[in-house]
């Protein structure tokens, strides 16, 4: 039975009557993915199979996440309109994520972790893709998740959904709308993806390899060998480099609730943003002053994704870093900073860095009286200069890029909240 109720906040000019809603067990019915097979069976053969990642990541399925499997006929083989949904994940609000195929194949079918939804009338895909992805459709889904360690759904809750079904010439027309949006999304992506790359090409050229005195790609001007020194005498000759405190110096009964003073944790070198979760007094600050962050410090992860480095930039609010962090104090006569956030960046010395972790303990990560020892081969000041302000260059190019595609997202997220009901 058809139910009427109200139309979207936002509509395209043209379009005012009440949109119409639909179970989704009234219109269409379900179909199972891959069953009775074992490890064995997949990676080879000539049929195809969509992959559980290509149904959650893709609000339209890609044929490039497909796995090979042998053809066999009692098998349910996906067709063009079909939607996917997953039957479980670790948090109630990625369960049931959809994905709509809009490709004619044969011997197409699909994984065993989601189910199939074939529609009885017709719906305009993109209209599809973007409506079952809306916060409004998201949030009945995430209601009908069950579990506890893990959260799963049922096909037979699933039917019991209601969703807006205005006519097909909106639905076309929105659907084109997001079909833009994702394209424009997806251009960049790649944009992103290509500088990111060309970035990690850079930093393997313009740094020497081992056994060599010179990198392979070099500015003009420069032809003198890279000198070799300890890494000791790229840092500050009193306050190069500390770990941050262990033991009790930082327990959390220590914290409180408001204060101007804060602790630094791992995530602010790994992600390069400096938003604080602790806060500490002015006594525990004051009592911890010789690990206080101030800014041009560099911070470096010394556990977990070990090598992850970033600049510390300047109004940070005062206050320390913890024990899964290196700070280093750079000798600015000798040292370029732009060149020696790129140098540690640099694959040489991420595998370097990950290779010195000694074990599993936290205490025990990243041994810097050693590293301090280790001859590294490095140029003149002026060539220094050079390669950080490329590579500062090249960054600022790549945080621009991910604004806009952040933008962008944001952008579609409005527009999914505020063109369904």
């Amino acid at each position: 039975m058809k139910e009427r109720l109200k139309a979207p906040e936002l509509r395209f000019p043209g379009f005012t009557d009440d949109w119409e809603e639909r179970k989704l067990g009234d219109i269409g019915d379900t179909f199972t993915g891959l069953t009775g097979k074992t490890k064995e069976d997949f990676g080879h053969g000539s049929a195809k199979f969509v992959t559980y990642v290509n149904v959650f990541q893709n609000p339209i399925a890609t044929l490039d996440q497909l796995d090979a499997v042998e053809i066999d006929e009692k098998q349910n083989q996906v067709q063009k309109g079909d939607v996917f949904f997953t039957t479980s994940s670790e948090t109630p609000e990625e369960v049931g994520m959809s994905s709509v195929w809009t490709y004619d194949t044969k011997n197409v079918y699909l994984n065993s972790f989601t189910f199939g939804y074939r529609p009885r009338v017709s719906f305009d895909l993109n209209y599809m893709a973007s409506m079952l992805r809306s916060p409004s459709i998201r949030k009945k889904i995430t209601f009908l998740a069950q579990g506890i360690s893990r959260y799963n759904i049922s096909k037979t809750k699933m039917l019991e959904i209601e969703i807006p079904a205005p006519n097909l010439s909106e639905q076309k027309k929105i659907g084109s709308f997001f079909k833009l949006l994702d394209d424009t999304i997806a251009l960049h992506q790649r944009k992103l993806d290509l500088l990111k790359e060309q970035k990690k090409g850079y930093l393997q050229k313009m740094f020497p390899k081992n056994g060599a005195k010179v990198p392979e790609l070099r500015f003009a001007g420069f032809a003198d060998d890279w000198e070799e020194r300890k890494f000791e005498s790229l840092l500050d000759k009193n306050e190069g480099v500390r770990r941050g405190p262990f033991g009790s110096a930082l327990k959390k009964d220590l914290f409180v609730k408001e204060s101007p003073y804060v602790v630094y944790e791992q995530q602010n070198a790994i992600y390069d943003h400096y938003e604080t979760r602790y806060n500490i007094s002015k006594e525990k600050f004051e009592e911890l002053h010789k690990f206080e962050l101030i800014a041009d410090d560099f911070i470096m992860s010394g556990a977990g994704t070990i090598g992850r480095i970033s600049k510390v930039p300047k109004g940070i609010k005062k206050g320390v870093f913890n024990q899964a962090l290196i700070r280093f104090r750079i000798n600015k006569e000798l040292t370029d900073s732009e060149y020696f956030l790129q140098f540690i960046r640099a694959d040489f010395m991420q595998r370097k860095l990950t290779g010195a972790n000694p074990g599993s303990a936290i205490t025990n990560l990243v041994p810097m009286s050693d590293v301090k020892k280790w001859e590294i081969k490095v140029p003149i000041k002026e060539e220094q200069q050079k390669i950080g302000s490329f590579f500062k260059q090249l960054d600022d190019t790549i945080a621009l890029h991910q604004r806009k595609l952040d933008l962008l997202k944001e952008q579609k997220k409005g527009f999914l909240q505020k063109m369904f009901v």
